[in-house]
């Protein structure tokens, strides 16, 4: 594989979007149409559409592991319990195999039947059989009407805004540790407390809109890292509806919408840029997403970037927590910079904490060092081919790039070096697609705005 842009620490690397069309190139005389669908709740499904070499060619291999790790990608993507593999008996048999308890991709099964409360299966049909999309995209957000609270639920700190007709008139953030707490009315309380001193500086509450990590389907909470040490048991029956008990607690039939915090962050940004199609990556302990469709849609997807894969290298960086290869997380992210720095000749202290061996990184890159450059030289070449495979699911205008790891003359050269592969690689995409990387000032305020703009008052 040629790449036009090299990562210049890892020449291993074999970006997705590459083998996608390399893929398409490849069965254009001897290929088959192929369908991969993945179903979530109520039915929402999301389709893709692509081809393979054909059935008995002596491709089966190539199939899988292209066909595998799309499926991957929708799942993280869009979500879903149910997968179908349209067009090819061949490749859904080995899918069905991959897809299962104790089969390669175990945990993506237990993790997706954890979020959707329903048993994971993979399904084989005839391509005239493939489901068509069925999308959940509605308008949330933008509503600036009225007087509403904003919520935003973060790892270290909180944020409350009184919003009155779409003006801030009170922020506060507070200092909490929702990560190490396992009493769940320590966050109910932390919650209740910063919706009540926001409701006290309003005549009254009309709606509460709430950004927060981890994964939400109808308002309740399925899965959250702000609640990692709370045992499973009390997760049931304290955790999932917190939001909305609280919400109660402010005052009866307000309206209330929770979203994911990276949801939210695109909203914010197609709010101040006034435009849609926002993708926005926060690259820090983890790589987060978010997305706003055409239409100015959150669209209820997962957008969980960090288990999407990028690099199609199986000797890539595996990912410890779900057991894979080559996915995002290793690449944009605290856990990237680490990766890269050896490669580079940095040599971090292992006792340190990868917050602080970042830190390190970027101190060097604060005096000019040069094996700092090239370690963000090389994370922004991958993720100038990484926004590349996005686009396969993903309409893009506008790429919003944030976190720690893109803060200072580090985040200027990954910018840079991602712009040269969409310039060099991906001409197409770049004259349709623009980087940016927000103020942290407009970007703090603007989330609780938008998040207190999410629900619609009735």
């Amino acid at each position: 594989m040629k790449l036009k842009v090299n990562a210049k620490l890892d020449p291993k690397f074999q970006p997705l979007a590459l083998v996608c069309r390399e893929m398409r190139e490849a069965t254009k005389e001897n290929g088959q149409d192929i369908v991969i669908a993945v179903e979530r709740n109520k039915g929402y499904t999301t389709t893709y559409k692509t081809r393979i070499f054909a059935d008995g060619t002596g491709y089966d291999e190539e199939n899988f592991r292209f066909v595998e790790r799309i499926v991957k990608s929708l799942l993280w993507v869009a979500g879903g319990y149910k997968v179908y593999i349209a067009g090819s008996e061949a490749v859904g048999a080995k899918i069905k195999e991959a897809f299962s308890y104790g089969g390669l991709r175990d945990f993506d099964v237990r993790f997706m039947e954890r979020v959707y409360e329903e048993k994971f299966e993979v399904i084989t049909c005839a391509l005239e059989d493939a489901p068509a999309d069925k999308s959940a995209a509605a308008p949330i957000g933008r509503h600036l009407d009225g007087c509403r609270i904003g919520f935003d639920a973060g790892g270290s700190d909180r944020k409350v805004s009184a919003v009155i007709d779409g003006e801030s008139v009170y922020s506060e953030e507070v200092v909490w540790f929702p990560k190490t707490n396992s009493d769940p009315d320590y966050h109910y309380q932390g919650i209740l407390d910063a919706m009540k001193t926001a409701a006290s500086k309003m005549p009254r509450v009309d709606a509460i809109g709430i950004s927060s990590a981890g994964v939400y389907i109808d308002n309740r909470i399925m899965v959250a890292s702000l609640f990692l040490k709370v045992p499973e048991e009390e997760f049931d029956k304290k955790v999932k509806n917190m939001y909305l008990d609280v919400a109660k607690e402010i005052g009866e039939n307000i309206p209330v919408e929770v979203a994911n915090d990276g949801d939210v962050t695109a909203l914010a940004g197609a709010m101040d840029l006034n435009d849609n199609s926002v993708l926005g990556v926060a690259m820090g302990t983890s790589e987060a997403g978010g997305y706003v469709d055409p239409q100015g849609n959150i669209t209820g997807w997962l957008n969980e970037l960090a288990f999407v894969p990028v690099d199609f290298c199986e000797e890539a960086m595996v990912d410890e927590w779900s057991g894979d290869y080559g996915c995002g997380v290793k690449y944009f992210s605290q856990d990237g910079v680490i990766k890269c720095a050896p490669w580079a000749g940095i040599e971090l202290d292992e006792s340190l904490s990868p917050a602080e061996k970042l830190k390190v990184v970027q101190k060097l890159m604060a005096e000019g060092d040069e094996r700092a450059a090239a370690v963000y030289d090389t994370i922004g070449a991958y993720f100038g081919y990484a926004i590349a495979y996005y686009t396969e699911f993903y309409d893009i205008k506008h790429v919003l790039i944030m976190g720690r790891v893109t803060s200072g003359e580090g985040g200027v050269i990954l910018l840079e070096r991602a712009q040269e592969v969409l310039d060099k690689e991906f001409p197409e995409l770049a004259k349709k697609i623009k980087l940016h990387i927000p103020d942290e000032n407009s970007r703090r305020v603007g989330q609780s705005v938008a998040a207190a703009s999410l629900p619609e008052i009735k």
